[in-house]
């Protein structure tokens, strides 16, 4: 039988929306921005990585991790998620100090079904976002269908199917109580490194062009929510150039080629990668743009 990975092309409604190249170059920074907001994720994920002295080379290899799940094979991705919960058995302690709700030593561990839950939901969000925004609505059904599909994702990393909102309608019931709930809170290290992930990608010069609409489509992705916790600024002037930049984006896609929309983002996410290397031999700090 062949093997056609646990998200088929044709069928799968998450390969269907994370195959938009549009959609992989931006969800996972917004994700991880907004997912800075959950102190014991937070913690777990910089006392446990290199994403205070790589956070670009982390970034992209999650990336590329997530693609081998979204698009290879099944042996592809089986090779991918061990490799994970390697890294992830090593992810466990206490929150060092308080953080908003959240007191001195609180255990996490990157195996906390709440945890994998919150991790799970800002990709849960991010992802459709771009999608509604790059190429079309999804309808009822499709937001149905994805969000399963997106459980069926977070448990392959382990995380329970219970422990999930059952339904789509109640995940975005689940995920706005939450956004606007008291749990959130921003330390100054998660509001500086949560921005940069965002605003702060390392791209050669050439590409400043390219990284000021970047930049511009983060900002009005993001929910107003997020832009008041991080107390980024966003004026009507900056909001009617996001929705011009957005409809001319929308207006090309039907006249660009399928190869060129669709696929695996391999290539940006090493330049991206290769660019931070690039300035850290330079002893330059990282992120800023090169």
């Amino acid at each position: 039988m062949t093997d056609r990975g646990y998200f088929p092309e044709g069928s799968s409604i998450l390969r269907r929306v994370h195959s938009e190249r549009a959609v992989g170059l931006f969800y996972g920074q917004r994700a991880l921005m907004i997912g800075a907001l959950n102190p014991l994720a937070f913690v777990g994920t910089i006392e446990h990585t290199n994403a205070r002295l790589k956070p670009f080379q982390r970034l992209a290899h999650t990336a590329e991790v997530f693609e081998t799940i979204f698009f290879g094979t099944r042996k592809e991705a089986d090779g991918a998620l061990a490799f994970v919960h390697r890294l992830h058995e090593r992810v466990k302690g206490e929150m060092p100090e308080d953080a908003g709700t959240v007191s001195a030593g609180t255990p996490y561990s990157a195996f906390d079904p709440e945890l994998m839950l919150w991790t799970l939901a800002v990709i849960a969000d991010s992802g459709p976002a771009f999608y509604e925004l790059f190429v079309d609505r999804l309808s009822q059904r499709e937001q149905e269908e994805l969000w399963q599909e997106y459980i069926r994702f977070g448990e392959l990393f382990g995380m329970p199917r219970d422990v999930a909102p059952p339904t789509h309608r109640e995940f975005r019931q689940w995920w706005d109580a939450k956004l606007h709930s008291d749990e959130m809170y921003l330390t100054n290290e998660a509001g500086q490194i949560g921005y940069s992930t965002a605003f702060e990608i390392p791209l050669p010069s050439v590409r400043a062009p390219a990284k000021a609409v970047h930049d511009l489509i983060m900002l009005g992705s993001l929910p107003p929510r997020v832009r008041e916790l991080y107390g980024i600024p966003y004026s009507p002037r900056q909001q009617r150039a996001f929705r011009a930049t957005v409809r001319a984006m929308r207006g090309v896609r039907p006249v660009t080629p399928r190869v060129i929309r669709e696929g695996y983002n391999t290539g940006s996410f090493r330049l991206v990668a290769r660019t931070e290397r690039k300035r850290l031999r330079g002893g330059r700090q990282t992120p800023q743009a090169a």
